[in-house]
């Protein structure tokens, strides 16, 4: 099977939207909505990296899309479309048919279509350019952070990070820990409800308190957390009352979760939204004026968040 026919067979779906032109010529064609911005971005996978060998094509799938879907929850974006880069190192039927089942799955759950990519033969690597659309100056930044802010985070952090340190110790985690860490849901709705509520707002991948940086940095502002609000699985919970390693939910990273701000008079409407979407919001700290992050709570070694390079 040739390239095109591989991308026929797996790849081409009958889109959802009706104003784009995908699959089967050199460019995707879109047609942008009046008062809207375009939001975009790009995650890649690597096999080893991102995912340990031999996990199986549909998780890898799910994962490489909500990674990407997570980041326009973070923007407040409305999903529309993607592109694909699917690097194999040889043509597998089966691991083709279970990867593109699961990939179009997730996608017609939040209504974006696969609009082109391309293929290559080398060591296994996905990466998948999204494309959302918020309202005109409506996107939620990390740069508009204010001081007494409160910072929210919805469900809880830690899952994934047990799940991959088990997974490199030969402990096979439990089934709860191994769903967080292959399949994170990307929080594309509270995202969109967050307009008009959060100030601020980021998702977390590379760990909480890395990330949150990124709004401090980017707001000019600093923060306080308490370890004890901090959103904890029992799991999670547990391993903390065995080892005190808060670096894990701390610095461990693909939570996918949202971190974001809000003003005090804006509580009500984050706990009614919480109730409206089914989805766990905590408060964990404040936004200071004094630059840098503050934890309250005895746990006070630095914690090495995860780096690219």
């Amino acid at each position: 099977m040739n390239e095109f026919d591989l991308i026929e067979k797996y790849f081409n779906w009958k889109n959802q939207n009706l104003d784009a032109l995908g699959i089967g010529d050199d460019c995707a064609l879109i047609t942008l909505e009046q008062n809207c911005q375009l939001a975009t971005s790009v995650d890649t996978l690597i096999e080893g990296v991102h995912f340990p060998k031999n996990t199986c094509p549909a998780d890898i799938a799910y994962k490489a899309l909500s990674v990407n879907l997570s980041d326009l929850a973070a923007m407040g974006a409305k999903p529309k479309y993607f592109t694909l880069a699917l690097t194999l190192p040889k043509f597998d039927e089966p691991w083709l048919e279970a990867f593109s089942s699961s990939l179009k799955s997730l996608a017609n759950q939040h209504q974006i279509d696969l609009l082109g990519g391309d293929t290559t033969q080398g060591k296994l690597s996905i990466s998948i350019n999204v494309t959302g659309t918020v309202a005109i100056n409506q996107a939620l930044l990390r740069s508009s952070a204010k001081v007494g802010d409160i910072i929210f985070l919805s469900n809880t952090i830690g899952d994934a990070a047990l799940a991959w340190q088990q997974i490199q110790q030969n402990i096979k985690p439990s089934q709860n820990l191994l769903t967080h860490f292959n399949r994170p849901k990307a929080q594309v709705a509270l995202g969109q409800r967050l307009i008009g509520i959060a100030n601020a707002c980021i998702d977390i991948s590379d760990g909480l308190e890395q990330d949150l940086a990124h709004i401090l940095k980017r707001s000019k502002v600093g923060a306080q957390i308490n370890l004890a609000d901090i959103p904890l699985s029992p799991e999670v919970a547990n391993y903390l009352k065995k080892t005190n390693d808060w670096c894990l939910p701390l610095a461990g990273g693909d939570d996918y979760q949202l971190c974001f701000t809000a003003a005090p008079n804006n509580l009500t409407a984050v706990e009614s939204l919480a109730k409206q979407l089914d989805v766990q919001l905590t408060p964990i700290g404040i936004i200071t004026q004094d630059l840098g992050l503050v934890r309250l709570g005895d746990f006070k070694q630095k914690c090495s968040a995860y780096q690219h390079f």
